[in-house]
């Protein structure tokens, strides 16, 4: 492996890191197209970035604990439990790409529409989905792309915004759902056999550079407005939705 390679991957690892941390999701879908590119080994960017989800997770969830929708939290992660087994069956009946386009056109449709919306209202507060109830078919949903495309986070960033959470309990009860269905799919990795030499040594590259992304990304969020972190949250999930369907293409 090439100094080249390892400093690019660090830096992709690391671009998604600092999404992760700043807005609480956009990590996968932001570094496994970057390391696709460079032509890493599709099992070992499934493991690494696994692994590197994980360690944010643990950093961020000790800062934002106190900000975590448990409730919610506790349900999502019940649908998700339900969810990961679905996942698997439907990786094998389904192609990935079918669902990645869809996914991607979706998250384009619903960040412009609602990032055109706040423009036009200047603000939303409208709180929808305000039933205990809908957090169990969402982490449902979540567990199944999760385990099926390792995108299980946008079901629950879609639900944040839609509930209209504050960006501190978006971003606090974001990242303790993934910190507990991450330790299960990098469990469920690891059973698998995707864990490999290289998958470590490229984790060890990369960690010294997490810590930073950790220390930057919470740096940034302090200082975006309160009113103004939804529309970029938006905003990014368009991008994401444009890079899902660019990587399908």
């Amino acid at each position: 492996m090439s100094v080249n390679l390892i400093v690019l991957v660090i830096l992709a690892v690391f671009i998604g890191a600092l999404s992760r941390v700043t807005f609480g999701f956009g990590e996968a879908v932001v570094s496994m197209p970057l390391l696709a590119l460079l032509s890493v080994d599709l099992h070992t960017s499934i493991a690494l970035i696994g692994l590197v989800g994980l360690t944010v997770a643990l950093f961020t969830v000790a800062s934002e604990w106190r900000h975590v929708d448990r409730q919610a939290l506790l349900r999502l992660v019940i649908g998700a439990l339900v969810g990961i087994p679905v996942g698997i069956v439907l990786v094998v009946e389904l192609p990935d790409t079918l669902i990645t386009i869809a996914l991607g056109i979706f998250l384009i449709l619903y960040g412009t529409y609602s990032f055109g919306k706040s423009l036009v209202h200047n603000t939303l507060t409208t709180e929808r989905l305000k039933a205990k109830f809908w957090s169990l078919p969402v982490g449902f949903i979540s567990g199944v792309l999760g385990s099926a495309y390792n995108t299980h986070g946008v079901p629950v960033v879609v639900y944040g915004t839609v509930r209209r959470w504050e960006p501190q309990r978006f971003r606090g009860t974001l990242q303790a759902h993934f910190l507990i269905t991450g330790a299960l799919i990098v469990a469920g990795q690891a059973l698998g056999g995707l864990w490999s030499k290289d998958v470590f040594l490229l984790y060890g590259y990369t960690f010294p550079t997490l810590l930073l992304a950790v220390w930057l990304g919470i740096f940034i969020q302090r200082r975006i407005p309160n009113e103004k972190f939804i529309r970029y949250v938006f905003l990014l999930l368009t991008l994401l939705g444009a890079i899902l369907l660019l990587t399908s293409i």
